[in-house]
């Protein structure tokens, strides 16, 4: 059995490591790709798809409104899976139909899996899909109260590494990429390209924008003094011992953040 599948997301790394990754399913034939919301439809109107990859977070309008815009324009509407970096996201995906859902990275693993679910699905269409989508439900539901696990993924000589967020000192946008920077190193964050999205990813964590381009780990601050215009001064505890601001329209919520 052929799977017919289209891959959404806003980011091009992350749409190319999933079609290298499906690439080793002989079952699975890419027949197209969409970067927003809009694409995405399109393509499942055009291409048919058995199966939608499909990114919660695009331009525009959101992966959950695409469900919800192509369901009623379509005969028989494709099986959707998320593919997010935010676990946070998995109660709603099964309440918008969506059969199954992967954090970024993807795991190998995980995607065969997911594959797996989705081709009996297909093959039986007399299995009713609320009835998998609490099965599904019951085994990723987090318990409230429950730590977030996050890690940030990493580019080092072309493959992907996952950093503990404990790892990293601040993070930075620099040349229109985001960078990491460790106690001892600067790495190029993977899958995440924009500095918005990256707090979104860290949420939780002891992470604090201090400025428009730059997240700080606010237990890597040495030191820190008030400097001028109201602004705020930080000594980071890396090698080089990095100096970095806190904008003035961020210093109270910072200070509240150090209980001051």
């Amino acid at each position: 059995m052929t799977i017919r599948c289209v891959i959404v997301d806003d980011e091009a790394p992350a749409r190319d490591e999933l079609r290298y990754l499906l690439g080793s399913h002989d079952s699975i034939e890419i027949v197209g790709e969409a970067a927003s919301a809009a694409q995405a439809i399109k393509a499942c109107i055009d291409f048919e798809p058995d199966l939608v990859f499909l990114d919660i977070q695009l331009p525009g309008e959101d992966g959950f409104e695409v469900i919800r815009a192509i369901t009623p324009l379509v005969d028989e509407p494709p099986l959707f899976v998320f593919v997010t970096a935010y676990d946070s996201y998995a109660v709603k995906a099964f309440e918008e139909s969506a059969v199954d859902y992967i954090l970024k990275p993807v795991q190998e693993t995980r995607l065969a899996t997911t594959l797996e679910r989705a081709a009996k699905l297909l093959a039986d269409q007399d299995v009713p899909l609320r009835e998998q989508i609490e099965t599904l439900l019951s085994q990723v539901a987090r318990p409230q109260g429950s730590r977030k696990h996050t890690k940030v993924s990493v580019e080092v000589n072309g493959r992907i590494r996952l950093l503990d967020p404990g790892d990293i000192v601040y993070c930075s946008c620099e040349d229109q990429r985001i960078v990491a920077h460790t106690y001892d190193e600067e790495i190029p964050v993977y899958g995440i390209a924009s500095m918005d999205r990256l707090e979104e990813h860290l949420e939780g964590t002891s992470f604090f924008r201090v400025h428009r381009a730059t997240l700080v780990n606010l237990d890597a601050i040495r030191e820190f003094s008030p400097w001028f215009n109201g602004k705020y001064s930080l000594i980071m505890s890396d090698q080089e011992r990095s100096e970095l601001t806190v904008s003035r329209p961020r210093v109270r919520d910072f200070k509240q953040r150090l209980g001051l």
